[in-house]
């Protein structure tokens, strides 16, 4: 499955790159140089199902690939889980465990494009507006999003029914990105 999530963020990148290649604006850009994101510790496995969806927005190549900071708090499951990842704007992530161990790296340019597209998916404020209710699964996964003043969530509880999509996408990149494994 991690070959379909790779060619999916490939194409997404590329029609991106090409759209912004025939803009009007032919004004000469440059693009900063980012590092590598890196890790404090070990590879982490990632979690089962976080390919992103193939229709993930993505900002232009022209745009400023800038996202808001980004918080996501996961909590919940049979181990009682109680994690937090913040995403600053300028790609910098630090994962912290319930224990207060921190693992810090930075988004790969082309996962801040994504982020930054789904920071301003009007999907992600509509299912901020949505009324929350209470779960009825025990030991399931809770995701707590807040992106630019929208605060949006779900659980992992099949009878809560589908998870809001551009949710679970920043949800979903984040983990991956983040290399933190919650299931």
């Amino acid at each position: 499955m991690r070959p379909a999530s790779t060619i999916a963020v490939t194409a997404a990148l590329l029609t991106a790159l090409l759209t912004g290649c025939t803009s009007v604006d032919r004004a000469p850009t440059t693009t900063p140089t980012q590092p590598s994101a890196t890790t404090a510790s070990g590879p982490a496995t990632p979690a089962t199902g976080t390919s992103l969806p193939t229709a993930a927005p993505t900002a232009s190549a022209g745009a400023s690939a800038v996202a808001p900071r980004v918080t996501l708090r996961i909590s919940g499951g049979f181990a009682g889980r109680g994690d937090a990842i913040v995403v600053e704007p300028d790609g910098q992530w630090t994962v912290t465990d319930r224990a207060g161990g921190r693992r810090i790296g930075r988004l790969e340019p082309a996962d801040q494009g994504i982020l930054a597209g789904l920071a301003v998916d009007p999907r992600l404020a509509s299912e901020a507006r949505r009324p929350t209710t209470a779960t009825t699964c025990s030991d399931v996964m809770h995701y707590r999003l807040t992106v630019a003043g929208n605060d949006t969530g779900y659980t992992t509880c099949p009878e809560d029914g589908t998870p809001p999509p551009a949710t679970q996408a920043v949800v979903k990149l984040l983990l991956r990105t983040t290399g933190t494994y919650v299931r």
